[in-house]
């Protein structure tokens, strides 16, 4: 995301600058990825490499291959279903079987890419979703690999902060936590202490983000107990590394609470 969405491989032009990027308006980039990553199906390792390399493509989330060598190709069942893709040519691809497991089509390669990719030759990539476990190093991996150029940085502010919906202030803080990260608007996090917890109640709603782990959903309740804004915030309990600071913390949907300087405090 840290290049593709937002940055110099955007297909949108910057709003402002002194520059310009000759070369098409979809860009491709070839990048090394610096760790080893390992995939299993059914208990068997797919994949152990060290040198996988991230696809960057404008507007699409980067894509790791990785080299045949690095590979159990015996594992692999050809199919004939096939893409084609006009940057990088026609796509085939390959079943993953392990005993009674298979995971259909879970592997592409571009056997005769384009003149412009001819790097691609050789190179495998997965549907992450297809494989069981995944591993950057020796931890365990959800959703997909970091983007080494994406970046969450936490800040403690001191502005006064409150969150309100339908005229109702749930939260107000003059110590929130501010969450900037690439690609996306800035976030607030209230302090647990300093949100109103009884119009709040735990949702079955979970999510995962590659950035910032694991969150839990939080409803917002009336009087009676009733729902009256489902899954309306959320919390990361254990954050990673990135978010640490923010465990615990409280964050609203901007879309549906109002979030804003608190005069009454200012």
């Amino acid at each position: 995301m840290g290049l593709t969405i937002s940055g110099p491989l955007t297909a949108r032009r910057p709003p402002r600058s002194n520059y310009e990027i000759e070369g098409p308006r979809h860009r491709i980039l070839w990048d090394g990825f610096p760790r080893r990553v390992r995939a299993e199906l059914a208990g068997q390792i797919v994949l152990d490499t060290s040198a996988g390399h991230l696809l960057h493509e404008s507007q699409i989330l980067p894509v790791l291959y990785a080299p045949r060598a690095d590979i159990r190709m015996e594992l692999f069942e050809p199919t004939t279903h096939s893409t084609h893709c006009p940057f990088k040519g026609d796509a085939a691809y390959w079943s993953v079987r392990v005993g009674e497991r298979i995971a259909e089509n879970a592997v592409w390669s571009y056997p005769e890419p384009n003149p412009e990719t001819d790097w691609l030759r050789d190179h495998y990539a997965f549907y992450w979703s297809k494989l069981d476990r995944w591993f950057d190093e020796d931890e365990e991996v959800h959703g997909h690999l970091r983007d080494p150029y994406h970046r969450v940085d936490v800040r403690r502010g001191s502005r006064a902060i409150s969150a309100t919906i339908d005229g109702v202030r749930v939260a107000a803080s003059s110590r929130p936590w501010v969450v900037s990260e690439t690609g996306m608007a800035n976030r607030i996090y209230f302090p647990r202490s300093d949100v109103e917890l009884s119009n709040l109640r735990a949702a079955e709603k979970r999510t995962h983000c590659p950035y910032k782990g694991d969150a839990g959903y939080l409803s917002l309740v009336d009087a009676t107990g009733s729902v009256v804004g489902d899954e309306i915030a959320w919390s990361y309990e254990q954050p990673l590394d990135d978010a640490a600071r923010i465990a615990g913390a409280i964050c609203f949907d901007g879309e549906r609470v109002s979030v804003e300087p608190d005069q009454a405090q200012s």
